[in-house]
């Protein structure tokens, strides 16, 4: 059995305004699994099947710009009312009103702010290593988490960083998913060549830059974040061996959630549905099942 296959079906369809692929298994109450950079829906592989065993249906979409999914061209198409939009349409496209959400990196950020721009439609929210924004826009201005973040400033340049991350076949992912993780072959060499492969789809290192090109453009402010979750119980859950977002990005998150349940993995890095995948796996199904 390949990396991509498993026990779960593969879908593509038009979902509002783009085409849409995603992976799915299982029936009952709907979770949906939102990936970060530079992934797609094989981050989940290993929690997939798990949480169609414990009575939901899992689903695990590209996102837009990513793998099999459409790439609209230009920064504005990365904005997160879109992202955010894209997730609505993917929850009512299969039939249901309201989604269980759990979202990592990039994934996490947009998990962040769909309950500020659609309200209702999220019940409970699970984050894996994903500052809430207003934290993170809070700890950017700290020299250590600059210092992590610099990587950002430099994909704000054009036609410069798709060059660099495209180099030697996307080098730079077998060099991450190598060095990061502390679990040792927490990827498969089949799975990070599959990301490589993934990553160098006509179009999909541009509209992986532009994620975060949208995200420093003026005007991205998302209105009504700050109390968006008074009402949406949260898990967050968080590898402290993360180099790329340090563990302060925790600082006053309780003050942004009030039903908050924090768990502190310090055996673990940013990749955590990898890393940790098992203790991962469990506490989505405690969280979503209470």
């Amino acid at each position: 059995m390949s990396a991509t296959t498993g026990p779960w079906v593969h879908r593509e369809e038009k979902v509002g305004e783009i085409r849409l692929h995603w992976v799915e298994a299982g029936e009952g109450p709907l979770i949906l699994l939102l990936h970060g950079f530079p992934e797609h829906w094989l981050a989940w592989r290993r929690q997939l099947p798990a949480l169609a065993a414990a009575g939901f249906r899992a689903v695990a979409p590209d996102l837009r710009g990513y793998n099999l999914s459409e790439k609209p061209k230009g920064v504005s198409s990365y904005r997160m009312e879109k992202l955010a939009g894209d997730v609505a349409s993917l929850v009512r496209h299969l039939g249901y009103e309201t989604t269980l959400l759990v979202g990592h990196d990039w994934g996490g950020a947009i998990a962040w702010c769909v309950p500020a721009l659609h309200p209702g439609l999220v019940e409970r929210l699970a984050i894996l290593n994903a500052p809430h924004p207003i934290v993170m826009k809070r700890k950017l201005a700290t020299i250590a988490q600059a210092r992590r973040s610099s990587y950002m400033l430099f994909f704000q340049l054009p036609w410069l960083p798709e060059r660099s991350l495209t180099r030697h076949r996307a080098s730079f992912i077998r060099m991450m998913l190598r060095r990061d993780p502390a679990t040792p072959a927490a990827f498969t060499p089949e799975e990070i060549e599959a990301y490589r492969e993934a990553f160098l789809r006509p179009g999909a290192a541009t509209a992986a830059v532009n994620y975060y090109r949208a995200a420093f453009r003026p005007g991205t402010r998302v209105p009504g974040l700050r109390r968006s979750l008074e009402k949406v119980p949260a898990l967050v859950l968080w590898g402290e061996g993360d180099r790329y977002l340090g563990p302060e990005l925790l600082d006053g998150l309780d003050d942004l959630v009030p039903d908050l349940r924090l768990v502190r993995i310090p055996n673990a890095s940013h990749w955590l549905p990898a890393d940790a995948a098992d203790l991962v796996t469990a506490e989505l199904v405690s969280f979503f099942r209470s």
